[in-house]
């Protein structure tokens, strides 16, 4: 599975199916969910950074999977950061 996939959520990976499956209409994504457009569009977007994340990131899971965190607004980006550089700094230390 490509890594970009692999950051989605099955939730997330239903919703690009579902996106597919109706040709890319967010409209009608809207009303398969019986959510609105405006609703529809945010969680795309949110998708869409996510995939952005993963691609520009460094190839470490652990640092993609804290970032899908941020986007999905489960984690705060300020605690992702000191959560990121503590980990970078012990990495660092377990290095030969």
């Amino acid at each position: 599975m490509e890594p970009w996939l692999e950051a989605l959520t099955d939730s997330d990976r239903s919703f690009v199916r579902t996106l597919v499956l109706t040709s890319g209409s967010l409209k009608a994504v809207a009303a398969t969910y019986g959510v609105s457009y405006p609703t529809v569009r945010a969680r795309l977007d949110r998708i869409i950074e996510k995939v952005q994340a993963v691609e520009a990131a460094p190839a470490d899971p652990f640092i993609t999977a804290i970032s899908g965190m941020v986007i999905d607004g489960s984690v705060p980006r300020d605690v992702a950061d000191r959560v990121i550089g503590a980990y970078r700094v012990a990495a660092e230390r377990q290095a030969p």
